[in-house]
């Protein structure tokens, strides 16, 4: 993914946390995926084994899209803290925002 696509995606994770329509942080993208609430999430490369994992295994057998960036610094930078393993969109407006810039970079 391309640094303008990134910011992007960024910038509509941003909106959609203060909006209250994205989860901040693997407990609560792990409880949404639970109730059957999340729609797609974004995972830091540079996160722990243990986060990413504790994320993907929920969400691999929910079958919730799956968004890589490589910094936990720059996404947790989208909701004022200093670094997040994970963001999960939890509205399928703004997760067909999101799935809609991924794309855009593949067929690039």
């Amino acid at each position: 993914m391309d640094d303008a696509a990134e910011r992007r995606l960024l910038g509509l994770i941003g909106l959609g946390l203060r909006g209250r329509r994205a989860v901040l942080g693997v407990d609560r993208v792990r409880e949404a995926a639970r109730r059957g609430t999340l729609r797609c999430v974004v995972v830091a490369d540079d996160a722990s084994h243990h986060s990413r994992e504790k994320v993907e295994g929920i969400v691999r057998a929910r079958r919730v899209p799956v968004i890589r960036v490589p910094s936990a610094a720059r996404l947790g930078g989208v909701a004022g803290r200093e670094a997040t393993a994970a963001i999960g969109v939890v509205d399928a407006s703004l997760a067909n925002g999101v799935l809609a810039v991924v794309r855009s970079t593949v067929a690039e």
